[in-house]
Formats: C-alpha cells, sequence, structure tokens
C-alpha cells in the first residue's frame, strides 16, 4: 500500500481571496471522508497549516469543488467550503463570490465548458445554495484570459475582468429575503438592545449601524478590540440560532463560522484604507466592514457585498437608512472598505408589498497560480 495518494489541485486566486480548486472525481465520494482528505490537504487541525496548503488566514484557507453539470440549465457545479483553521471543520453552509469569480476560469481551462472568444458565459450552479449564477469570462487561444486592465481594491495590479450575475439571489440559503420577516428590529444581547437588519440575497447577512459598538466605523481590521470582536460573534451566533442553523447560539461559532454573516455600515465619510491611501467621502455612497470566520475582512465578501448592495435599495434597512445610493434609478453601489472601494450593479423594483430582483452583478478579475498534485497520506482515505 502506498503511504501517499496524489490528487490533482489548482490553486487559483479569485478576487480578494485564494482556494484550492478539484474536480470532484478525483475526491471520496463518500462526504466523511472526502472531508478527512480536504482538511489534510489544507493542514489539518494546525493553526499555522504548515503541513498543508493553507495559508492560515481566513481569506486564503477556502476549498474549491467543481464538477461537470446533468442539468440543463447549469455548465458546471460549485461547491464550497470554508476550511477552519485549527477546527478541523468545513463549512459549507455559505457560497463565496470571490472564489465563485475563479469557477468559470477553472471550468474552462479544465475542458469542462468549451471555449468561445473573445468571451464565454459559463452557466454555474452553486450547491451551498441551489442558485445559478452566470459568469461571463474572457477567452484567449482556447484558455481563460488573465491580464487586462481592469482592477479591484486589495489586489495588487490589473486583469481580465470577469462578471457575476446572479440569478434569482434572494433567499439562497433561508428560502426568504426577509428571513426574519422584518426590515429591521431590536436584538436583546448581553450588552444591550442592537437594532439589526437581516437580509438573505446571495448569503444570509445580519447589518448593524457601527456605531452601536462605539465605532466610527472606518477602523481597519486590527483596531478592532477582542470584546468587540466577541460582540459582533454574540449577534451573528444569535442570529444563526433564529435562522435555524444551530440548535443553539454558543455552536455557531464551530457549526456554522462563516454564515450568517455579519456587517457593519456608516454613513460615506473620508478616510485612509489599509495602504495609506485616502478614499474621500464622494466617491462612494456609504462605509462598511465585514467579519469573516471571527476575524475582522481586509477586504469586503463578494456575496455579503452584494447583499449589502440590495439592502442600500430598500426602504427600511439599516443600510439604506445611511447609504446615498437609494435611488431605484441608479444600479451602481459603491461600497468603501478596509482595501478601498468596491462597485455592484444592483437593479430592484421595491413596492413595499413585493421586492424584485432585476439585477444582481458584480466585476472580479481572477489568476490561476499553479498546478500540480497534492499529497495526502493514505490513511486519510479511511472512515475515521
Amino acid at each position: 500500500m502506498r503511504e501517499y495518494e496524489r490528487i490533482k489541485a489548482a490553486i487559483i486566486r479569485g478576487g480578494t481571496s485564494k482556494a484550492v480548486f478539484i474536480s470532484q472525481n478525483e475526491l471520496p465520494t463518500d462526504p466523511t471522508v472526502r472531508d478527512q482528505v480536504i482538511l489534510s490537504i489544507y493542514g489539518g487541525n494546525d493553526a499555522r497549516q504548515v503541513d498543508g496548503l493553507g495559508g492560515a488566514d481566513a481569506l486564503t484557507s477556502k476549498f474549491s469543488m467543481v464538477q461537470a453539470s446533468k442539468r440543463n440549465d447549469a455548465d458546471v457545479e460549485y461547491t464550497f467550503g470554508q476550511v477552519g483553521i485549527g477546527t478541523g471543520t468545513i463549512d459549507y453552509n455559505s457560497n463565496c463570490g470571490n472564489i465563485l469569480s475563479a469557477v468559470g476560469p477553472y471550468a474552462i481551462d479544465e475542458g469542462m465548458v468549451p471555449a468561445v472568444e473573445p468571451l464565454t458565459t459559463v452557466r454555474i450552479l452553486n450547491t451551498n445554495t441551489n442558485k445559478i449564477i452566470e459568469a461571463e469570462v474572457p477567452v484567449l487561444n482556447g484558455r481563460a484570459k488573465i491580464e487586462g486592465p481592469f482592477r479591484i481594491d486589495g489586489v495588487p495590479g490589473s486583469g481580465a475582468k470577469i462578471l457575476l450575475n446572479f440569478i434569482k439571489a434572494e433567499g439562497a440559503k433561508t428560502g426568504a429575503l426577509f428571513p426574519t420577516g422584518k426590515r429591521k428590529e431590536i436584538l436583546e444581547v448581553s450588552f444591550g438592545n442592537i437594532e439589526v437588519s437581516v437580509l438573505d440575497v446571495t448569503t444570509p447577512v445580519v447589518f448593524i449601524h457601527a456605531s452601536s459598538l462605539e465605532l466610527s466605523g472606518i477602523e481597519l481590521p486590527e483596531e478592532l478590540s477582542i470584546e468587540q470582536l466577541h460582540q459582533l460573534e454574540e449577534i451573528r451566533s444569535l442570529i444563526a440560532y433564529r435562522l435555524g442553523f444551530v440548535k443553539h447560539p454558543d455552536d455557531a461559532v464551530k457549526q456554522t463560522p462563516a454564515s450568517p454573516k455579519i456587517i457593519m455600515v456608516s454613513p460615506a465619510m473620508s478616510y485612509v484604507n489599509s495602504s495609506g491611501i485616502t478614499i474621500p467621502a464622494e466617491e462612494i455612497d456609504f462605509v462598511s466592514r465585514a467579519m469573516s470566520m471571527q476575524k475582522m475582512h481586509r477586504a469586503f465578501p463578494v456575496t455579503g457585498g452584494l447583499c449589502t448592495a440590495v439592502a442600500s435599495k430598500i426602504e427600511g434597512t439599516i443600510v439604506q437608512e445611511i447609504s446615498k445610493a437609494r435611488s431605484q434609478r441608479d444600479d451602481v453601489v459603491k461600497v468603501g472598505h478596509p482595501s478601498g472601494s468596491m462597485e455592484f450593479s444592483v437593479v430592484i423594483e421595491d413596492n413595499r408589498d413585493e421586492i424584485l430582483l432585476q439585477k444582481t452583478a458584480v466585476a472580479r478579475t481572477a489568476r490561476r497560480l499553479m498546478e500540480g498534485f497534492a499529497y495526502v497520506p493514505s490513511s486519510q482515505f479511511w472512515k475515521s
């Protein structure tokens, strides 16, 4: 018996994140064994992930499994996993839009989808949410194009623009745009009463005012105290419990650390980003900060960002109250985040009794960094 098994894999940057991409047919069919193998690839239970391919950071400890789809409305199926750092767990409870931006290029380069120049549309079924996303991928010489003039804050240089259009994005995980039934409500927590809005667009998100934690909203990730991180997690865990994701709020950190997301918002104001560049207030519609896996996101999540952009257009939500992008006629929403700003394209029809999402789109870049084989001890291919 061989000591190690080889699994064909690629490491690809998608947006401001990075993941190991593996074709589903390379992995064991038994979910328990499959997760053992994936955890081994990422370094097991070690918080440094030194014995694996994880980067010991929530934005680089991500996993993508892709296969060709047999459905008529999809070309490929994509499963996202947020690999816990030192926890020995994988959270499959949400989608990741940054990693999603690399799924189309991966599918084209792996021959799952025929390459059509200059633009190939890849219909992606995200199995975490059972939703379809259309990715428009630039193609050159039969492969996904990498170089281009499009820039995103949080990633050095520029790349080819990949447009993601989320189809019927509302109720992605819970089945409802407002999973608690309200546009805004008061949540009782250990440190007081906090005003929240909970929406589910591409992913469930709980929104709060940054001022609820006595923050201005323009703090950089490292400026939040341990106490404030714990307060954010308490709010997030209570909503996870209310949404039925866990049986007790205390279970949320381990069982569903990535969903729902929690995002703080504040009115537009000028601030200095993590690169020391001033982001003028007039160039954004509002300021936002997101938590990712119990740590502050160093940029901004795509799925959570789309939910934020939609919330900014819906009357009665916390985000709409502080946003300059209230007009339903203007489809562009610009959000200020720690690395700079991020632009979303959102068109909704809010008739109060019924809200129709006509467009929820965002542009990203992606780049294949390496390909080869991940080596996994043969002992991991057995049920533990």
